[in-house]
């Protein structure tokens, strides 16, 4: 319940600021006649993100105990990197994510509502497959109880909340220091489902068997990727704008 929990409110919040983002500078610029289309592009992004899970919780179960074995493995493993990536990505770029749309809002205003739709979908997409895919692998991690769906959509409605808050200013937060602090908790969820993933591929034989062989490798990976975020927090946190 925890790991759905966490990967729903950070996931979700992300995708939340980046549409509050979007909102407000079409509002600030004088372009509110461009919403529907952004409304449009985030409704687009949330489809292909459900039809992305759906369509890796179907092929998991038509495939052989094997097969299942070698996608959940390789979905798990492929899942971490994806995470991993966005994880430093995010913690490089949130202090200028806001510049970085605005741009990308200027260039798709001078294309139309095509552009518009496809900057909304785009910017929310790339949230929302790492989402789909991350929970997939958490799903098989933790197992099929209800917990894991309760965690997942109190997370999923607190990240809403809260980004509906900071949209209206009623709320403040220091987007440094929760990217950081959230990316901790995220490598570290991360390091169970790369602990899952590697005994599945032990067990379809395409990683050599042993269990201290595993978590030699999760151990590497957590120390590798939490070092950074270590590092940020011996020194002062820059505040987010």
């Amino acid at each position: 319940m925890l790991n759905t929990f966490l990967i729903a409110i950070r996931e979700g919040l992300e995708a939340s600021l980046i549409v509050g983002i979007l909102l407000a500078y079409v509002a600030k610029t004088g372009r509110k006649s461009a919403l529907p289309a952004i409304w449009i592009g985030v409704g687009l992004a949330l489809l292909l993100s459900l039809a992305f899970g759906a369509f890796l919780s179907f092929t998991s179960h038509e495939l052989s105990p094997s097969g299942e074995e070698l996608f959940a493995g390789v979905t798990s493993v492929g899942a971490v990197t994806m995470v991993t990536w966005m994880v430093f990505w995010m913690k490089k770029t949130a202090r200028n994510i806001g510049k970085e749309l605005h741009s990308k809002m200027d260039q798709a205003v001078a294309l139309g509502s095509f552009g518009l739709i496809s900057t909304a979908f785009l910017s929310v997409a790339r949230e929302g497959l790492e989402t789909s895919i991350f929970l997939y692998a958490s799903f098989t991690t933790v197992g099929t109880s209800l917990a894991p769906t309760i965690g997942l959509l109190a997370g999923l409605a607190f990240s809403v909340t809260l980004g509906v808050l900071i949209y209206k200013k009623s709320v403040r937060l220091n987007l440094s220091k929760f990217f950081t602090y959230s990316g901790i908790a995220l490598i570290v969820v991360a390091s169970s489902v790369l602990h899952k993933g590697l005994l599945d591929l032990q067990s379809f034989g395409l990683v050599p068997r042993g269990i201290a062989l595993n978590w030699a490798l999760v151990l590497a990976y957590l120390i590798l990727t939490l070092r950074p975020f270590t590092y940020t927090l011996r020194h002062k946190t820059p505040v987010a704008k």
